[in-house]
């Protein structure tokens, strides 16, 4: 397997304007430029327990929080391949660990309780992480447009990424399904995440300050379990919007 299975590094958040976004894209491409992949539709599925225990407490801002998804950057049918992610955050500081397999089968080992599809640690640490958990089940599907921009040199791990289109919804959680759902972020915003193994390089801090751009703690998880679970907000308004098939 060719992709990176482990990370350690921070993962900085800023809610932006539009203008703020295309500003920042200019100010860096000296510097950064997108991926190869270029605009990428992420769909990610959330496990949690009969009574959302996990996001609850990630909402509480502890020291030490954690989370399990299963994550596709395509449209999966159930032999296609997707990555199951145990993320967890401490102090600040963001570890994940990934493995990929089929579809159906990190179905049948996270909901159904089956057997992990390996031996490996990663796979170990995923299975006691659903077992601790009791009631693990799978709640949420969130997808979101992302942009991924690297270092032109390809020298440093810094990486930025800018989500747009950002919709959620409790039912349909299937990676073969269209892309619809509940507005998270409204569209007038970007999210953007600066991912870096240590401090933000001093030009990116003057281009964010420039801009007068500064961090805020999201989570689009978070966001849509207090706008459409906790709070149930039906007058939110266009719910249920499609963007494609």
């Amino acid at each position: 397997m060719t992709y990176q299975s482990v990370f350690q590094r921070y993962e900085i958040k800023y809610i932006l304007t539009r203008a703020q976004a295309a500003a920042v894209k200019e100010a860096i491409a000296g510097k950064m430029h997108i991926d190869e992949y270029g605009p990428t539709t992420i769909r990610n599925i959330y496990f949690d327990t009969d009574n959302y225990r996990i996001i609850r407490t990630s909402l509480d801002k502890p020291v030490y929080k954690e989370k399990l998804r299963i994550r596709s950057y395509r449209y999966a049918g159930s032999e296609d391949t997707v990555f199951v992610e145990l993320k967890k955050k401490y102090e600040g500081v963001v570890y994940k660990r990934r493995t990929e397999v089929m579809s159906c089968l990190a179905m049948d080992w996270l909901a159904a309780y089956g057997d992990a599809p390996e031996d490996s640690q990663i796979a170990r640490e995923i299975t006691y992480f659903r077992d601790f958990y009791k009631t693990l089940a799978p709640k949420v599907f969130i997808s979101y447009l992302r942009e991924a921009y690297v270092p032109v040199s390809g020298e440093t791990d810094l990486r930025i990424t800018f989500d747009t289109d950002i919709l959620g919804r409790e039912g349909d959680l299937s990676f073969a399904s269209g892309i619809y759902g509940q507005k998270i972020l409204p569209d007038d915003q970007v999210l953007m995440e600066i991912k870096v193994p240590g401090v933000v390089p001093l030009w990116l801090s003057r281009i964010l300050s420039r801009n007068g751009i500064r961090k805020q703690s999201y989570s689009k998880y978070g966001g849509y379990y207090i706008d459409y679970i906790l709070h149930n907000d039906t007058d939110k308004d266009q719910k249920g919007v499609l963007l494609y098939a």
